[in-house]
């Protein structure tokens, strides 16, 4: 067994995972599991730079993170950045920051990258499963970009595309960065376009249409799952491996895009830093669904930052 260290640094969100790794078994035995909203990616589409509070959020959860990686004594640190410290300008203040606190240097990977990255950690669990038929088609839904792959035991194709249900909001559902409580129907609208065009896009490269089992990751995905599974509270257990069949996705997507800030606050098992974006993200999915026919979404939590995990090792 190695123990290892993967730090996962989206738009929306920081997360990390500290685990033991066997490489021969491909056992993993997780030690501690959490996630916190930052929101690194505050303003970044509209501005270009990621703003100087943003930062400080971001910092403060890697000071907390290194405590837990120090206590738990994990071999080896890796430290992925995606898509809003990708965009910004200014992303060497958030290197620099980062490297002061942890001892190592985020790698800001490409779209690419991170799609192979959520791929691995998506199936390596799933792969034994006899009622699954393959190729899956792993959809990443982040803060600032969705990834889309393909493939069977190994990736085939993959692409990423700008419709992260962060940006979806704060360029559609938000005037003069006011969320509009709840959007309007021409905000929803726009929003529909902007995924229906990237879609285009990612069928360019992603054979989107071939895909026999459609696997959703992300906070997203998973929060969307807690509901249709009615949870009181948010059970990761209860999620992982959840089907969601198209017609709840349909149903709760209109929901989120209907109901006001405190309605949608109300619910178990929604994390406040999840309320504003969470319209735009069921969308984003249903979307997907509707696209490619697929009748239920495989839910996973482990994700970008389990394959994050098995790279190191």
């Amino acid at each position: 067994m190695t123990r290892v260290a993967a730090i996962d640094c989206g738009t929306n969100s920081i997360r990390l995972l500290v685990a033991d790794c066997d490489p021969v078994t491909g056992e993993q035995t997780d030690l501690d599991r959490r996630m916190t909203i930052v929101r690194l990616g505050q303003g970044v589409d509209r501005t270009g730079r990621l703003a100087p509070e943003a930062l400080e959020r971001t910092f403060a959860a890697c000071r907390e993170y290194a405590g837990i990686i120090e206590e738990l004594g994990a071999e080896k640190v890796r430290f992925v950045a995606t898509s809003a410290s990708r965009d910004a300008e200014n992303r060497d203040d958030f290197v620099r920051g980062v490297v002061e606190i942890l001892g190592v240097e985020p790698e800001v990977i490409s779209g690419d990258q991170e799609a192979e990255f959520s791929f691995t950690g998506a199936t390596k669990s799933l792969a034994h499963r006899t009622d699954l038929d393959k190729p899956f088609l792993v959809v990443d839904i982040g803060g600032g970009s969705t990834e889309f792959v393909v493939g069977e035991e190994h990736v085939r194709a993959a692409r990423s595309v700008d419709i992260g249900c962060v940006r979806m909001t704060e360029r559609h559902l938000a005037v003069d960065g006011v969320l509009t409580d709840p959007p309007t129907a021409a905000q929803v609208a726009a929003v529909r376009a902007d995924v229906e065009a990237a879609l285009d896009v990612a069928a360019e490269t992603v054979p989107l249409a071939e895909a026999r089992t459609l696997v959703g990751l992300a906070g997203s995905v998973t929060t969307v799952a807690g509901i249709a599974l009615g949870l009181a509270e948010y059970d990761s257990e209860k999620i992982h491996h959840a089907v969601v069949p198209y017609e709840q996705v349909r149903e709760i997507s209109e929901r989120m895009l209907t109901t006001t800030h405190a309605e949608r606050a109300a619910l178990g098992v929604m994390h406040p830093g999840r309320v504003d974006v969470i319209g735009a993200g069921a969308l984003v999915l249903r979307a997907v669904m509707e696209r490619i026919g697929a009748s239920e979404v495989v839910v996973s939590e482990h994700d970008i930052l389990d394959g994050i995990a098995w790279s190191v090792v």
